[in-house]
């Protein structure tokens, strides 16, 4: 335990090296500052690490993580991220990406009592109950899994559509734009989910609109 432990400074220590090796201001220039494009909300699985499948460097992705990719309004820290990530960091463009194989989402999908977990995985099982027909249409279990997979991404897309600092914003700005994606581990690809951010904004307008402005929507190249 120990020996794996202090491996990850002598790991650090490499890659710090390999850093200057490559350029000598590396680390002055990213003590500077941050100016990431991208929110990027994901799951908190060991095995989906954002930069490297997105392939950009640090200071591109501000990230926060949490189990099964979540975005519930009542949990301050997802909310204090965003609004952080689009008020100050001034991002344009949040990412919820969920993955395959996502150990939340089949928990979500099991009959058990999972103690601390449950009111979480609450979550999960909400967006079960709003697409159930759609799932309980499918017969195979492993392509229901991965639909509620896309589904919980969805519903998490919405989510972050609903937040006063999202919408004030894109009426202003055109940013940021919501897109929903799915990492998938059995291949390694990203797959978008090509969700129309500006149709989910106008759908939900009537019940979530925190804004005293019409909702406007306008085609931008992005």
């Amino acid at each position: 335990m120990t020996q794996s432990y202090e491996v990850i400074f002598e790991n650090n220590k490499k890659w710090a090296a390999s850093k200057l090796l490559e350029d000598p201001n590396f680390f002055q220039e990213l003590a500077k500052t941050q100016n990431p494009e991208f929110l990027y909300i994901g799951g908190s699985d060991s095995r989906v690490t954002a930069e490297e499948m997105m392939g950009v460097k640090p200071g591109e992705v501000f990230i926060h993580r949490s189990i099964a990719n979540v975005v519930n309004t009542l949990d301050m820290n997802s909310t204090a991220v965003i609004q952080y990530a689009v008020e100050h960091l001034k991002v344009k463009h949040i990412v919820v990406c969920g993955h395959y194989n996502c150990d939340g989402v089949k928990s979500a999908m099991t009959p058990q009592d999972f103690g601390l977990l449950n009111p979480w995985l609450r979550n999960i099982r909400d967006v079960y109950r709003l697409h159930q027909t759609e799932l309980n249409a499918i017969e195979d279990e492993k392509k229901r899994y991965d639909r509620l997979v896309e589904l919980n991404v969805l519903e998490q897309c919405i989510n972050v559509t609903k937040m006063a600092c999202v919408q004030e914003r894109y009426l202003l700005e055109e940013y940021p734009i919501v897109h929903g994606w799915v990492f998938d581990l059995r291949t390694g690809k990203i797959i978008d989910l090509e969700i129309d951010f500006e149709k989910v904004l106008k759908n939900i307008q009537k019940i979530y609109n925190l804004t005293t402005s019409d909702w406007v929507m306008r085609k931008k190249t992005i």
